[in-house]
């Protein structure tokens, strides 16, 4: 309960501070920069170099790879074929195939699964969701914010990005068998629990309720595609294709039906990729999927 109140909290605290003359209009701005570049290297830092790699990873860490694929053939194809402009895509892409499966998963999965449901959440949240986001997602952002693909300056993106240098730094110590110094991964820690308050105070500041928004029709799409079609796509091909069940394939099609990741919608905006919708992907999308949560676990609780 502490993390719904947390985050609505600061969601609304955004959107008063609107109205406050005390917080320049691009207020964000610095949020975004601090979360891209403090709060999110140290997240990689706290929970990479301890987690355990082994085949039990596949269904979950699948999860966020196979979501994001989906939304970048749905995307692309979609924005190709109707002729939307590549920041509308990229924005669509991002917010719809990354899913908020540690902030809003992690208290869903632990109140309906226990510890053991939260064992697989993580799986899922750490080397599945932060490690597309940090890879695919940047990439994403740099080719759509240009509109037109330059590899040598999306590799740049890519290497330069301060999450992927945490990340492949976590991962060499990782691999290597090093850990950090009790003190200094409980800095880490209190470091990373900055990335949802920051993140979210940055989405109310940017979130504007206009009845005659045109960005309501795309914000269907995205939250069609985040809400029932992911879920939905999980399902069928862990359940009826491959042939799984039990507690950790019934956690991966519910953390795969979460709302929208709220650093997408921080990273889009950083890259200039339509901000007012990925905000409203985020402000829409996690009240909104409290009701479709509660479908899928009648759904996927008998399998």
């Amino acid at each position: 309960m502490d993390n719904l109140i947390l985050l609505f909290g600061c969601l609304f605290t955004g959107l008063l501070l609107q109205r406050s003359k005390a917080f320049p209009p691009d207020t964000y701005r610095a949020l975004n920069a601090f979360v891209i570049y403090i709060s999110l290297p140290a997240v990689a830092l706290y929970y990479i170099p301890d987690i355990r790699f082994t085949r039990e990873l596949l269904f979950p860490v699948g999860v966020a790879w196979i979501a994001f694929a989906g939304s970048f053939l749905l995307f692309g194809g979609l924005g190709r074929l109707l002729g939307w402009p590549p920041k509308l895509t990229g924005c669509l892409i991002l917010t719809a195939g990354l899913g908020n499966t540690s902030f809003v998963g992690f208290p869903v999965i632990e109140a309906l699964y226990g510890t053991g449901g939260i064992r697989t959440a993580i799986l899922v949240d750490q080397p599945g969701t932060f490690v597309v986001m940090s890879t695919l997602g940047i990439t994403v952002a740099a080719l759509y914010a240009r509109g037109k693909p330059d590899p040598a300056a999306v590799a740049k993106k890519i290497l330069l990005f301060p999450p992927f240098i945490a990340f492949a730094a976590a991962c060499v110590m990782n691999v290597a068998g090093w850990h950090f110094h009790a003190d200094l991964a409980s800095a880490f820690q209190k470091i990373a629990v900055t990335v949802t308050p920051l993140a979210l105070v940055s989405v109310g500041l940017q979130l504007k309720l206009e009845r005659r928004s045109r960005h309501w029709r795309f914000l269907g799409w995205g939250l069609l595609y985040k809400l029932v079609l992911t879920p939905a796509l999980i399902f069928v091909l862990y359940v009826w294709i491959l042939g799984g069940g039990g507690p950790v394939v019934q956690v991966s099609v519910m953390e795969a039906a979460m709302a929208p990741m709220i650093t997408a919608a921080v990273i889009a905006s950083s890259n200039g990729l339509k901000p007012r919708l990925g905000s409203m992907m985020i402000g829409f999308g996690i009240p909104l999927s409290f009701l479709t949560l509660c479908i899928w676990y009648l759904l996927v609780r008998g399998i």
